[in-house]
């Protein structure tokens, strides 16, 4: 693992697409056998997480365009444009290369979330 730095068409997608580490783990899964329909038990399995949590994961997916859903209810990887899937593909080489800097990446996001719903209950001094 190097300290490379993250592509800016990477870090974009990572700011603005991925939610969680999980979120990832689970797209980099579907990703590594494309051809297999993946269910919230086999996800749930591999990720070491609640099923129902990998549930919530494959449908996220699926409402972003990165998956679809099968006839059979599993869950087949599939980005919406070429595009997509070519950021994708550079975001699984960036990640397999700088684990480190891209979950910092999405760490840092949802830092910034939580500071900015604590200062919706920040008092403001009355200005007046």
């Amino acid at each position: 693992m190097t300290n490379r730095a993250v592509p800016d068409e990477v870090r974009r997608f990572i700011l603005t697409s991925l939610p969680s580490v999980p979120y990832l783990e689970a797209l980099l899964l579907l990703r590594s056998d494309p051809a297999r329909a993946w269910d919230s038990f086999d996800v749930a399995s591999r990720l070491y997480i609640g099923e129902n949590q990998a549930l919530e994961l494959l449908q996220a997916m699926q409402q972003s365009g990165l998956a679809v859903r099968t006839d059979g209810g599993g869950f087949l990887f599939s980005p919406k444009t070429p595009e997509l899937s070519g950021v994708i593909e550079e975001l699984a080489t960036t990640y397999s290369q700088n684990l480190v800097g891209v979950t910092d990446l999405i760490h840092s996001r949802v830092e910034k979330r939580a500071h900015q719903f604590a200062d919706a209950f920040r008092w403001k001094k009355d200005a007046g």
